[in-house]
Parts: C-alpha cells; structure tokens; sequence
C-alpha cells in the first residue's frame, strides 16, 4: 500500500509502478467497504473490456475504459454502508447521499495527474441516453462514450452479483431489461455490442 507521508516529494509519485500501486490501494479500500462492491467492480471492469473491444476502440482507450471501470464505485467510500445496503429502497434524503458518490469519487482522483482522463467516465456514468440521468443530466452522445459503456455493463452487473439482495436477476432478465431500456436510459450501439459479447 502506498503510504503518503509529508517526508516524500512528489517525484516520489510520478511512475507508473507508484500508479498501480495507487490503484491497488484504492482498491484495497474498496474491498474493506465491501466485499461484494470489490467483487462487482472487478466484474464491470472485465464487461467493459469485452464491449470496448467488441466496438473495435483502440487499445489505450480500452486501458482508460478498464481503469475507470474498476474505480467507477470509489465515491461508495462516502456512503454509509447503511444507505449501501437499502440501495434501491432509499429514501429521497438517502438516494441524494447515494447520487454524491459519482461527484464524491471524481474529487477523489482529481489530485491525481494520471487520473486526468479516467475522471469523467467515473463522474458520469449514472447519465442517462435520454438525458435524465445524474449529476448533470447530460444526454445522448454529450455523455462520454466510456461513462456510456460502464453505465450498461454497471446496470447488468448489479443484477446478475447484486451488492445485496434486493437487485437478483437471472442474466436473461438482465438482458431483457438492457434492450427494454435501449434508447432511453442506455446507448442501443453499447447495449447490442454488450448483448453480442455476452454471446
């Protein structure tokens, strides 16, 4: 784990052996918030590799994808394991706690130069393809392609290794859901790249 002190200067942190071990301590905290989040965002991270290859993008942009994918939940470390565990039965107090986590998970990285472009797929993949989504409603192809690619395989994830017990659905409602919802909450492109690489 990468311990931070006030004795280390920032050339301490410039390499891409420092980055990953970021990212594995970043990850460490997430799996000491929970296992099943750990779980989910390690299963997000693969789906998102086989619909970023699926649609043919170029390798770095797959890495950029993969990366985002896995520190996608960074901002649950704010939530109260509580209002996680009641996730979808909120409350309207406890669902504006839940939305932060999007906001609460950019702010984390913003500090960390490597994690420039990672930044805006982590903030923005609760949008919605028609523009109802959060935290800045944004619609259509305004949303970043990679916030649009883990936002669909974030969405079946939850269903097929629910975090908690309300989510459970079989893969094939899972599936049925994405395409009843292609074209309103998700991108119809990512969603039949997703469906065909799920085969």
């Amino acid at each position: 784990m990468v311990m931070l002190t006030l004795m280390q200067g920032p050339e301490m942190y410039s390499g891409d052996d420092t980055f990953d071990s970021v990212i594995a301590s970043l990850m460490q905290l997430i799996q000491f918030k929970n296992a099943n989040l750990y779980l989910h965002s390690q299963q997000v991270a693969n789906y998102a590799v086989s619909v970023a290859a699926k649609m043919r993008l170029p390798r770095e942009e797959i890495e950029r994808i993969r990366l985002a994918a896995l520190l996608h939940d960074i901002g649950h470390l704010t939530v109260p394991n509580a209002v996680l565990a009641k996730v979808p039965y909120l409350s309207t107090r406890e669902m504006t706690v839940f939305k932060n986590h999007c906001n609460a998970g950019s702010a984390m990285l913003e500090n960390i130069s490597q994690c420039q472009e990672h930044i805006p797929y982590i903030r923005y993949h609760h949008e919605r393809w028609d523009g109802k989504g959060y935290p800045k409603r944004l619609k259509g192809v305004n949303i970043p392609l990679g916030a649009r690619i883990i936002s669909v395989v974030n969405y079946y994830d939850r269903f097929i290794n629910p975090c908690t017990e309300h989510w459970k659905k079989t893969k094939e409602e899972a599936v049925r859901e994405l395409q009843n919802m292609s074209g309103t909450a998700f991108d119809p492109e990512i969603v039949k790249a997703f469906i065909e690489s799920l085969g």
